[in-house]
């Protein structure tokens, strides 16, 4: 669900050469946080939340050290139809107006081979927190834009049962199913900058 961009700032979090008090900032125009479930058995709907923050601290001594807390606007869910976008905000799913934000806290991080990170940490959706665990490939090596910024990239994937958050919203198909699949796929892209001095 650009959802659980929560989910995005860890894919920085063991970038070698970045220094802990460096200030690290989310480049929002090339952030995506995406999510993919199941509809009437039979295809996928796609989605993201379009506002997010949070804040990065990388310890390049001890990279298990390192933290990330996110958090991002569940109101901001944008699946490109505006009347699944309200149903998706409301009671039933989401319910922005009693939960109006989405939080990721680490715990652990934890070199995964290949150049692959695990990050654990505390999901909380609608109030309901679960252990939930990263996949990150990445970060990039840093490289430096055309405006003398610092800059590192990577993506992160996980899987949720939404039911274990309180999404219990569904229905019957005649044929056998349910309307709305209960496992979410979530993938995050995304860019931090440091800028010069």
């Amino acid at each position: 669900m650009r959802r659980t961009a929560i989910l995005a700032a860890v894919l920085c979090l063991a970038a070698p050469g970045l220094a802990l008090s460096a200030p690290w900032e989310f480049d929002s125009d090339h952030t995506g946080v995406h999510f993919k479930v199941r509809h009437l058995m039979v295809s996928s709907v796609r989605g993201d939340f379009e506002k997010l923050s949070g804040k990065i601290t990388y310890d390049e001594s001890d990279v298990t050290k390192s933290t990330a807390d996110i958090t991002i606007d569940a109101a901001s869910i944008n699946t490109g139809v505006a009347k699944r976008d309200k149903d998706l905000r409301g009671p039933d799913f989401l319910d922005t107006a009693k939960f109006p934000t989405i939080t990721f806290r680490s715990k652990k991080v934890e070199k995964d081979g290949g150049g692959k990170l695990k990050v654990t940490g505390d999901l909380t959706i609608r109030g309901v927190t679960k252990e939930a665990v990263l996949t990150v490939e990445g970060p990039t090596p840093p490289i430096k834009d055309p405006w003398g910024n610092t800059r590192v990239g990577g993506s992160a994937a996980t899987r949720i049962n939404r039911k274990d958050y309180g999404l219990m919203y569904n229905q019957t198909l005649e044929t056998g199913g349910f309307v709305v699949g209960d496992e979410v796929d979530i993938t995050i892209d995304m860019e931090i900058f440091r800028k010069p001095g």
